[in-house]
């Protein structure tokens, strides 16, 4: 795995702790669909089905993590929530969400862990 993947599987693991530590239950992590592409976790909050995106950032990167989002980006995932559903038996009764996971690497210190939820 090259330093970029490492990185992204570092903030997958703190997004998906951080989920868990608010009450989510994690359902599957890099969760993929053929070529359509793959949702980090996929999550259930209450009755609710929770699709969620993460974006890692070392410190100094020229975006925050959480503008990683495009509007190409958040269809892609709306797409794939759908996907999800039908393969696994139907939509929960609470709906489905899309969540942002964002994870700030600093050179120093704690890393930075910020959840937006229902961004698309």
């Amino acid at each position: 795995m090259n330093a970029r993947g490492a990185k992204g599987r570092y903030g997958e693991t703190l997004a998906a702790r951080r989920l868990t530590e608010s009450g989510m239950t994690v359902l599957a992590r890099n969760w993929r669909c053929g070529r359509t592409g793959e949702i980090d976790i996929v999550a259930r909050d209450g009755d609710v089905l929770v699709v969620c995106e993460v974006k890692t950032r070392a410190a100094g990167a020229f975006e925050h993590p959480m503008a990683g989002v495009t509007p190409d980006k958040a269809e892609r995932l709306r797409d794939l929530a759908q996907r999800w559903i039908q393969s696994h038996g139907g939509a929960p009764p609470g709906g489905v969400r899309i969540d942002l996971v964002g994870v700030l690497l600093p050179r120093r210190g704690a890393p930075v862990v910020e959840h937006a939820r229902g961004v698309a």
